[in-house]
């Protein structure tokens, strides 16, 4: 165990420069954690390369943009405050996390253009996020929170605020004994984990949930690619709750979940069988090209 996040050895990059790790620290008045006012950005780095590195950087921008948080950095900025983090802290396989916020300044209602945007990057060591579910498969709760509308909320922002239910959602299936939960959309189609995407198999053929409310994961994207290099067909397409009992396979993808297998959801059994296994590995090559 190397102990609570706050209390670590190593260097986090903060406002532009290396910091000791424990002093990477805000107010207890910092406008985002009264307002949620914050995006971020989850990577990982395989052999000393952070996997699709650009493109976390580019929709943390983009995110920011989204939900009225202008990031302050560049691109070209914040892949070099990333790869400082990885050598100041001399790791090659890591966690990478990028955090933009709103800090404490003039303003501590709901508005608050005027207070500085902020942010910090960090990294870590970190296993597969679901333990040994990559071998036998993640058990899946279905949660009782939907993912809201887009008219609602920014949702395919990647921002702090829109992870709340989330939180509530894998707190009430671990207390379950699973290791996610399922989540609906507003409309009452099948829509995402927690945290990462999800994947069908029917008959040699992969269906997964149009992201037309919820985050199009890069990961997603990475695994459509393959699936497409494959000659396997995707449908991209609106699942409704009882087609769940006509899929032989299923499996997660995202930046911490990497490929998993799903071996249940709800009262749902899924074979970790050829597909998913084969996905799973092509994956792990990939990453480390």
């Amino acid at each position: 165990m190397m102990g609570a996040y706050d209390d670590r050895d190593g260097k986090i990059w903060f406002d532009g420069e290396l910091v000791e790790w424990r002093d990477a620290n805000i107010h207890v008045l910092t406008h985002a954690m009264h307002y949620a006012s914050s995006v971020f950005e989850g990577e990982r780095a395989y052999n000393g390369k952070i996997f699709k590195s650009v493109r976390h950087s580019e929709r943390l921008i983009q995110s920011g943009k989204d939900v009225d948080i202008p990031v302050p950095y560049s691109v070209e900025e914040i892949e070099a405050a990333k790869y400082a983090v990885m050598k100041a802290n001399n790791l090659s396989d890591a966690y990478v996390r990028v955090l933009a916020w709103r800090g404490s300044g003039d303003d501590m209602g709901v508005a608050a253009r005027s207070n500085p945007v902020r942010m910090a990057v960090a990294a870590w060591t970190w296993g597969a996020y679901y333990g040994d579910a990559k071998l036998k498969g993640a058990k899946l709760d279905i949660s009782k929170w939907k993912r809201p509308s887009p008219e609602t909320i920014p949702c395919f922002a990647k921002a702090s605020g829109l992870y709340m239910i989330c939180t509530m959602a894998k707190h009430a299936a671990e207390a379950k004994g699973c290791s996610d939960a399922m989540m609906y959309d507003y409309r009452g189609y099948v829509a995402e984990a927690t945290g990462a995407n999800i994947f069908f198999v029917k008959n040699g053929e992969v269906h997964t949930p149009k992201p037309d409310c919820f985050l199009n994961g890069i990961t997603r994207q990475t695994v459509l690619e393959m699936l497409g290099e494959k000659g396997i067909t995707v449908h991209e397409r609106h699942i409704m709750p009882d087609e769940l009992e006509t899929f032989e396979q299923c499996w997660l993808t995202g930046t911490a979940a990497e490929v998993t297998p799903v071996s249940q959801i709800g009262d749902y059994n899924f074979e970790v069988g050829t597909m998913v296994r084969d996905i799973a590995e092509s994956y792990e090559k990939l990453v480390r090209i």
